[in-house]
């Protein structure tokens, strides 16, 4: 396998530290809004890459934080005038209602049985900051507790940036004690009714890169992770800043291998709620179909940006048709009295060639867009020639639906077609047919235009008439 890794900026081979298992890191959402498309390719995309590393047999363990606290969520509930708790719990059910409709597999959960949050780790936080200090790399100003920067020599190293040229874009806000302009809070001193904690500075809250340092560390139960993940908006200053105080805390590397996503857009521009282009994950799932949603995912690399549009969902439903029509083709030979348990030998070759080729993309750094193909190039293979016959099919349809869970995709068709439907749609189907014997084409026409306004396909095939329900 080989993965691309922001650190060197290089394809590199994946080699994990311990043997056959995995540490991945991802860093979860902020709860203070709903989350929005752009996190249900975050969640989705990093959930793919365990689903495939455990596939090809790693133990993986999986951490991905809660931001529970934060300026944004402070500022959101001022806003609607309820208490940071509330506001907090109110989308945490949310995100997890989320997970659970996208079909995402929650991470390490802690003692309460929750992902891993924030507020729930401040000991552990307070502790660590108190070791930076001791190390010479934080100092204390009046209640506020900062990383100093120039102590760490690395620093820049994953987003490429020179620290001079930093500092020219930063300036020392007001009430700010910093040192320096680029110095990082690692904890920030509580303003009057602002939730806060307990410590030796006084009282206050976390900022927001110690937390994912942390939890990482003390979920993962290690300083070095094999992977950190992210979205690519993250990598400064947020990654950055955790690389910093990771290292000067344990004088390890903090991360083997960086994994970064590309960014969502709408229809060519930034989601914002201002532009009226913010799609939650809600809303997307009660217009599009989930597995729509998924390939349209898939199309892309995951390090590219995605552009989420109506004429991009029409074609991932194009593609989900696709499969679905075979299926349902699929699902007829399921009582068919065929001989042999496998099918042709040809038919096996070129089925086992494929899932071989998808197995060498998603090894090529979870080449997504290359192995979807070779799926569809399965039901291509399958339909090729009387000669292959039934058992062709049969074959590749199990190789695509082991290959599909990677993905997480249900490709079987999930409609539903009540009894007396069944029988109507059998009787026209009947009529058609006679009306076809009896060279009464106009008629036949007239049927089938009839079905497919009511959602019914019919296809000839071989003399006999199959449907299926849109």
């Amino acid at each position: 396998m080989k993965i691309y890794n922001s650190l060197t900026r290089s394809k590199e081979e994946f080699i994990p530290l311990n043997d056959n298992t995995v540490n991945i890191y991802t860093c979860g959402v902020t709860v203070y809004d709903a989350c929005h498309i752009g996190h249900a390719r975050s969640l989705y995309i990093f959930d793919l890459m365990r689903r495939y590393l455990e596939y090809r047999k790693y133990r993986v363990n999986f951490v991905r934080n809660i931001t529970d606290i934060d300026d944004k969520i402070i500022n959101r509930s001022i806003e609607l005038g309820i208490s940071w708790q509330e506001l907090v719990d109110k989308y945490i059910t949310d995100y997890r209602q989320d997970l659970d409709a996208l079909g995402i597999r929650h991470g390490t959960l802690d003692s309460d049985g929750e992902e891993p949050r924030a507020t729930k780790n401040m000991p552990e936080i307070i502790k660590y900051i108190k070791v930076l200090i001791k190390k010479g790399h934080a100092y204390e100003a009046e209640g506020d507790v900062y990383f100093e920067v120039r102590k760490f020599p690395g620093y820049g190293k994953l987003s490429g940036q020179d620290i001079e040229k930093m500092r020219e874009g930063v300036r020392i806000e007001p009430g700010e004690n910093k040192k320096d302009s680029l110095d990082f809070a690692l904890w920030k001193k509580s303003k009057e009714k602002e939730p806060s904690w307990d410590s030796p500075w006084g009282k206050g809250r976390p900022g927001w890169h110690i937390e994912c340092s942390v939890m990482s560390q003390k979920f993962l139960k290690a300083h070095t992770l094999d992977i950190h993940a992210g979205g690519r908006d993250l990598v400064f200053p947020h990654h950055e800043n955790e690389i910093a105080q990771s290292e000067a805390y344990s004088g390890k590397l903090f991360a083997k291998y960086w994994i970064h996503h590309g960014l969502l857009t709408i229809n060519g521009h930034k989601m914002s709620k201002s532009l009226g282009n913010f799609i939650t994950i809600k809303d997307a799932l009660k217009k599009y179909s989930l597995d729509a949603i998924k390939i349209l995912f898939l199309q892309a690399h995951y390090s590219s940006p995605v552009d989420f549009s109506e004429e991009k969902i029409a074609q991932a439903n194009a593609a989900l048709e696709r499969f679905r029509i075979f299926f349902d083709k699929t699902s007829r030979l399921e009582g068919k009295d065929v001989s042999g348990p496998v099918p042709d030998e040809g038919c096996k070759k070129d089925i086992d060639a494929l899932k071989q080729g998808f197995i060498d993309a998603m090894d090529d750094d979870f080449n997504t867009p290359q192995a979807l193909g070779k799926l569809f190039e399965m039901i291509t293979v399958s339909y090729a020639g009387s000669a292959r016959g039934h058992l062709c099919m049969r074959y590749a349809g199990k190789t695509i639906e082991e290959l599909a869970l990677i993905f997480n995709l249900d490709l079987r068709s999930n409609a539903e077609i009540d009894h007396d439907l069944e029988l109507y749609i059998k009787s026209m189907i009947d009529k058609r047919n006679a009306c076809r014997k009896d060279k009464d084409f106009k008629s036949a026409d007239s049927i089938r235009d009839e079905l497919r306004a009511r959602g019914i396909i019919i296809e000839d095939d071989k003399g006999k008439t199959l449907w299926r329900k849109l």
